[in-house]
């Protein structure tokens, strides 16, 4: 007879979404996390992040009042004071992932490293636990690259970057994604050199050529150094302390400290897949779309470390969460669920932030969509990004056949607040004119999109035939 009825292997965010709710449900449920209770989101990645980002904005502002009139003396960085910021925001936010909320709730944390044994055994902690079904959300974790002399030199990884407790002199960035992008802006504004390298012909290469070159410009101002296109051959020692980066021609570029930022992998080591019959690889566990695993129908796999097939991992704590609702619906209540990232959103969280949600002009392109439009609406055009004297962004509608919204890019002040609406329309497969139409309060940033959108249909409105037909319509009484 098994033990519980779901043991679940990770309590990062998709790990604890699923517990909860099976709990909730009135299952058995045992939790396993061999780390810190929240995973890489609360400790390590999205909070510390955003939080040090929040530092480097405050200081911005502070150095950018002159626009406004204001003068200010130039900021002094307290970087005790910027650490006690971030280890404050991880510990106000902690309680809601601890393991004595989820003990509250019912389930059994085991506070331990765990490894299958068989197809519907774990053990963990001295432990042999019999299961009905288990999830694995062991997330992810930083590649470490195989760099010849990266032995030789100290580095940092998101895991301890937080930890710093002098600021970085120079930091060089390996790897201009989105983590990349977002240490270098806040460590640049908290007056730090930074300069990220990056081996792809430019920065984000994922996103819209376009928007990115808008967020390039800002993180320049910012002092942030590029070099794009470029391989790093090998890291060396730089005395007295620091690290050089050689690269392919030649160059070398010294910094204090180095950060890989190159991607990440799955969390696999240690799991003994193989023991469970579960077929896993180099991007993580193999599933179906509705996330149970191809080979093991007693197992599914939430988050970061799962490889739905056909469409592959994505690594964001709101897929996490997204994966807990498949999951549930699949495995509890048996119903027909898949993962859909048709409306998926992504945000870099620079300063302005540069939001995707759905398809990119390239990527629509690529996918075959004929006859698309292309809508754009500057915020040099936005009533709200003038009063605050920050016209530099773009909300870029992707439009296919009858004005369907294959995809929004948006570089602007707080993008991702504004990413939920193009994801509810995309989603729900709304026509363009429910954006057009939309009643948005005056001045939003959020009035750029839905301009974008009326675009689509001033052409029409204003057709030869519409003016005749207002000119008959005017004899009328």
């Amino acid at each position: 007879m098994a033990d519980f009825d779901v043991a679940i292997i990770g309590a990062g965010a998709a790990g604890l979404s699923v517990a909860a709710i099976s709990a909730g449900l009135g299952l058995k449920v045992a939790l396993i996390e061999r780390g810190r209770m929240g995973g890489d989101c609360l400790n390590y990645g999205c909070v510390p992040s955003k939080a040090l980002l929040a530092a480097g904005h405050a200081a911005a502002e502070a150095r950018g009042a002159g626009r406004f009139g204001i003068r200010l003396p130039p900021p002094e960085i307290d970087w005790a004071g910027v650490r006690a910021h971030v280890q404050g925001a991880i510990a106000r936010i902690a309680p809601n992932d601890s393991a004595a909320r989820f003990r509250g709730m019912g389930v059994e944390v085991i506070e331990a490293p765990a490894h299958f044994i068989g197809p519907d055994t774990i053990e963990t902690g001295g432990r042999r636990l019999g299961f009905r079904r288990a999830v694995i959300a062991a997330g992810s974790s930083a590649v470490i690259p195989d760099l010849p002399g990266l032995d030789a030199v100290p580095w940092l990884t998101n895991e301890t970057l937080f930890d710093l407790e002098e600021p970085p002199g120079h930091l060089l960035i390996l790897g201009g994604g989105p983590i990349g992008l977002e240490m270098a802006q806040a460590h640049a504004r908290l007056g730090c050199l930074v300069t990220v390298l990056e081996a792809a012909p430019r920065i984000a290469l994922r996103e819209d050529e376009e928007l990115v070159e808008g967020m390039r410009q800002s993180l320049l101002r910012d002092g942030v150094e590029f070099r794009e296109g470029v391989k790093v051959t090998r890291v060396e020692p730089l005395d007295p302390a620091g690290v050089v980066a050689v690269l392919e021609d030649g160059t070398r570029i010294g910094g204090t400290h180095l950060l890989l930022a190159v991607g990440r992998a799955p969390r696999l080591a240690g799991l003994d897949l193989p023991a469970a019959g579960v077929q896993a690889g180099p991007r993580g566990v193999a599933t179906r779309a509705d996330l149970r695993s191809v080979s093991n129908r007693r197992v599914w796999a939430v988050g970061d470390i799962a490889d739905p097939e056909g469409i592959g991992p994505r690594a964001f704590t709101h897929v996490a969460s997204h994966h807990a609702g498949v999951v549930v619906r699949s495995m509890l209540f048996r119903l027909p669920a898949r993962v859909d990232y048709a409306a998926l959103p992504r945000v870099t969280y620079t300063d302005p932030e540069l939001a995707q949600i759905g398809l990119t002009e390239a990527e629509a392109r690529q996918a075959g969509h004929a006859d698309l439009t292309i809508l754009r609406w500057p915020l040099s055009e936005n009533d709200r990004a003038i009063t605050e004297g920050r016209p530099e962004g773009l909300v870029k509608l992707v439009v296919g056949k009858r004005g369907r919204l294959l995809g929004a890019g948006i570089l602007a002040p707080r993008a991702g607040e504004m990413a939920g609406t193009y994801g509810l329309m995309i989603g729900r497969k709304l026509p363009l004119s429910a954006l057009a139409t939309m009643i948005l309060p005056y001045p939003t940033l959020a009035e750029a999109g839905k301009r974008a959108a009326g675009d689509f249909y001033a052409p029409r409105l204003l057709s030869p035939f519409t003016k005749r037909l207002i000119g008959w319509l005017k004899l009328l009484p």
